[in-house]
């Protein structure tokens, strides 16, 4: 079972998606997590996201799936658990927040909130990791891939 969760292939473009989403992840589940890049921390973001009628226990699953599945990601561990994480919480929040907002991002400013379009583009991200693994320089290839064999 751990060998099917881990297992790889030394794809580049796999890494290069990965490295991509687990940065973007990681960055915003540091701002929830931490305050970092001018987030709040986890105090205010718990505050902030129970005040809004999420429950606490999914509050911290939301915060702990972008921080540690984008570290994750980042270095290649559980990749598929990590992006798993991630997935469930882009479809929590179309669901929850940005589907009545509509399909596009707020770029000029006259939408009340942002639409879902970038949530569904980390979903496909996600749905590639899902499927083929954390590709090439990942710890999980690192644990599963080829060894020579013993001469």
């Amino acid at each position: 079972m751990l060998q099917r969760l881990l297992s790889t292939t030394n794809d580049l473009t796999l890494t290069v998606v990965r490295i991509i989403l687990g940065v973007v992840f990681f960055a915003h589940g540091a701002q929830k997590m931490l305050g970092w890049f001018g987030g709040n921390g986890f105090s205010a973001t718990m505050a902030s996201f129970t005040h809004a009628g999420i429950p606490a226990l999914f509050a911290f699953l939301a915060i702990a799936a972008e921080f540690f599945g984008g570290l994750g990601l980042l270095v290649g561990l559980l990749g598929r658990v990590a992006a798993f994480g991630i997935l469930c919480n882009m479809v929590v929040a179309i669901v929850t927040i940005h589907s009545h907002v509509g399909f596009f991002m707020n770029w000029s400013g006259t939408q009340k909130g942002e639409g879902f379009e970038y949530h569904l583009l980390a979903i496909a991200l996600c749905v590639a990791i899902l499927v083929k693994g954390s590709g090439a320089f990942s710890i999980d290839r690192a644990l599963t891939g080829s060894r020579p064999s013993n001469v």
